[in-house]
């Protein structure tokens, strides 16, 4: 199977949408396929082995849309001074036309030989003139309206499109009756209707788009990261470069007050580079040789030679912005009931306007009115609120989500992450910085400290382990030569084996000495140093222990504020890992966690999540190790801090960019804004609908309340409008206040 995500061209609405995603699904070849109106695209997985892109590309066009080829990236969109022009010369000729249409209703003064009653041609012939430059800017939308409708996927575009030729070519009958004398045929032209009923729709598409725009807004700020050219050295020359000439392997070159081009590693120079918009850390970091650089970073003050790792599409701000736009091609499920009622709504529209119609035109009321209220119906009836209710808002938040840090990789996450009811957190490299220092060595047999360290060093310089790593800073701190390592080996969980100088080394936690069948005579010594906080880490050679080193972590600084945070919001925090329990429960008692669960192997890790969903609980995870990776996976949410590995980060569902895990609760906070605002947005779309169709139908004229279609225009684009619009306000005053919840 494969996966290609196109452009869209013609979708207007959520009806649009839904049509193409559902006649893409019943294709032969086509797994899934997923359709996003904000973002024009359509996300297909497909079966190579029967389609291709061209097949794929003539399936959209047999739908009714065009495919603009494979979606390479978000580009920022200029405005057109063309299409500004265009409308402001449209909303002229609209006040023009609703003047010279409706100016004698309210008494105002009449355009010298344009009076509908003395001048009756004249009249006529200036609503006509007027009305076919709407038709030609509308042209677009009439055009897909009935293109859906031959493909049976009528939308909003098919509302409107029959409702406007109904009353134009209606129009032009009572103009024709004028004209062979019947000059109370007058009062039923309803050319401004047609014309109006266009450039309201057309408003609201542009308003439309500024808020869709906005949604984009987030995703543009990446791509915008990474400067359009660097330099690179070839032979020892400087070669400016653009970024699409960089390869694998070129020797690129950063200045001071330059951005860093590509993902690398330091081969020359020191320099102190900002990486804020990565790592969330204000302070600048000292590169020097050796040191891995991100692309985007600005280097405030030295010269740097990097050699380029990952171009293109493999770079972090890449694979950032990828996620993202992976994140909103997927539906949350409040989504795809949303567009599930918006796909039958315009069938349902078009039947009640006919059922409507003939019911005026067989009760004897006449054609004039059974045409209004079928145009009427049609006109005001809006797919387009009720279709961007949910998309619009969870794209937005996701968009809110990347520039805060948090990335996620489905939109579903938004929704879930405010069910969340316990987090269990790993605790080295998650709780911790994972940063740990050699606090105490205890040597039992007739060893120097520095050699035992060397060896440990040595061995332990092979694994990914953060304990590993406290060994490995030792020796590049005191210059300390690695020794060599053979037959080397990771036993998760437990900890390492290796030979060095012809002894045989293994180094780990008290539990392998239990799998290696060895007696623990040194219990006491090992509670002595758990006592002061330490990991105990056990160095034994051909068969008999040596040594005993006590290695101490840092917490985070957030750490102890997250947890009583989580607390208040009655959310249980359990710390879950695979040190000793006195070292824990230590650790768990000076931040405030009373659950904790130790001493546990990668599989038990997994085993207790399981347990915790059987009980009813909705578990999110937070790790960042590759034994947290099989705990994250069956987490009902996996979060993982990005200092972690590769194997925990594709294991979970949301990265933590920052590495703070206040993110955690800014996700929840904005899982739980993001519902509410759903919620709102469906209940205000469905309350439109409700109360408009019924006023639409005439159910209300007793009561001298009644619409025609110029008004049910305004209204259809006013319930756009008060969505899109409602999502941008909450979005903006989330933004400004998304850290009010901590305090």
């Amino acid at each position: 199977m494969k996966k290609i995500v196109l452009s869209i061209d013609g979708m207007t609405c959520s009806a649009c949408s839904n049509g193409l995603e559902k006649y893409l699904n019943k294709q032969e070849g086509i797994k899934q396929a997923t359709v996003n109106l904000v973002m024009a695209n359509a996300t297909i997985e497909y079966d190579e082995k029967i389609l291709d892109l061209e097949k794929l590309e003539l399936f959209v066009k047999k739908a009714g849309f065009q495919s603009l080829g494979e979606f390479k990236e978000i580009k920022e969109e200029t405005k057109s001074r063309k299409d500004t022009y265009t409308f402001i010369g449209a909303t002229i000729l609209a006040l023009l036309l609703m003047y010279i249409s409706m100016g004698h209703m309210l008494h105002l003064p009449a355009i010298p030989g344009l009076h509908p009653h003395k001048h009756t041609e004249n009249y006529m012939i200036s609503l006509v003139v007027l009305t076919i430059p709407f038709l030609v800017y509308g042209l677009d939308i009439l055009k897909n309206g009935f293109k859906n409708l031959i493909h049976l996927v009528p939308n909003m575009d098919t509302l409107v499109g029959i409702g406007v030729v109904t009353s134009f070519l209606y129009s032009l009958y009572n103009m024709y009756g004028v004209i062979n004398g019947n000059h109370s045929q007058v009062e039923n032209l309803y050319f401004e209707s047609s014309a109006i009923v266009i450039y309201f729709v057309k408003l609201g598409r542009y308003m439309d788009k500024l808020g869709k725009d906005k949604t984009k807004a987030a995703i543009q700020k990446l791509v915008k990261i990474t400067p359009n050219k660097a330099r690179i050295k070839v032979d020892g020359v400087e070669k400016e470069v653009t970024l699409d000439e960089i390869h694998k392997g070129d020797l690129v070159i950063c200045k001071a007050g330059e951005k860093i081009a590509v993902d690398g590693t330091m081969v020359n120079g020191k320099a102190h580079v900002d990486e804020s918009f990565i790592t969330g850390e204000s302070k600048p970091v000292t590169k020097e040789a050796g040191s891995r650089v991100i692309a985007g970073s600005l280097n405030f003050d030295g010269y740097m030679e990097y050699e380029a790792e990952k171009i293109g599409k493999e770079s972090t701000v890449s694979e950032i912005v990828k996620l993202v736009v992976e994140a909103s091609n997927t539906k949350a499920p409040i989504a795809k009931v949303a567009d599930k009622i918006a796909g039958y709504f315009v069938p349902v529209i078009m039947l009640i306007a006919i059922v409507t119609g003939l019911f005026y035109l067989f009760s004897g009321q006449g054609v004039e009115t059974a045409l209004t209220t079928f145009v009427t119906i049609l006109v005001v009836a809006c797919p387009c609120s009720l279709g961007l209710a949910t998309p619009l808002a969870m794209i937005v938040s996701e968009g809110l989500c990347a520039t805060n840090g948090i990335l996620i990789k489905k939109s579903e996450i938004l929704e879930n992450a405010q069910k969340t009811n316990i987090i269990v957190f790993d605790k080295t490299g998650t709780l911790t910085y994972g940063t740990l220092k050699i606090a105490k060595v205890l040597v039992l047999e007739n060893f120097s400290e520095e050699k035992l360290l060397q060896i440990v060093g040595s061995i332990e310089s092979k694994s990914t382990h953060p304990i590993a790593k406290a060994f490995v800073d030792y020796l590049t701190e005191h210059k300390v030569k690695p020794l060599e390592v053979s037959q080397f080996e990771n036993i998760s969980g437990y900890g390492v084996t290796a030979v060095v100088d012809e002894g045989k080394y293994i180094i780990g936690n008290a539990k392998i000495l239990e799998k290696y069948g060895l007696e623990n005579t040194h219990q006491e010594e090992e509670r002595t140093l758990s006592a002061m906080g330490n990991s105990i880490v056990y160095v034994v050679k051909d068969g008999k222990i040596i040594a005993l080193i006590g290695v101490n972590d840092i917490l985070r600084a957030e750490t102890k504020e997250v947890i009583e945070t989580l607390r208040a919001m009655k959310i249980e925090p359990i710390m879950l890992t695979g040190d000793n329990k006195e070292t824990a429960e230590k650790i768990a008692g000076e931040i405030g966690i009373t659950r904790v669960i130790s001493d546990v192997l990668p599989k038990e890790k997994a085993n207790t999540i399981r347990e915790l969903k059987k009980e009813n609980h909705f578990v999110m995870m937070c790790g960042d190790g590759i034994n947290d990776s099989p705990a994250l996976a069956i987490a009902d949410i996996g979060v993982s801090v990005n200092s972690g590995t590769d194997i925990a980060m594709d294991s979970s569902d949301v990265i933590l960019n920052k590495n703070d895990l206040r993110s955690i609760l800014d996700l929840i906070h904005i899982s739980k804004t993001t519902i509410k605002n759903v919620k709102q947005n469906l209940f205000w779309a469905f309350f439109y609908n409700i109360v408009m169709i019924p006023i639409a139908m005439g159910v209300l004229k007793p009561f001298g309340i009644s619409i025609n279609p110029m008004i049910a225009s305004l209204a259809m684009v006013l319930s756009s409008l008060t969505v899109t619009g409602r999502v941008v306000l909450q979005m903006n005053l989330r933004e400004r206040d998304k850290n009010s919840h901590l305090s």
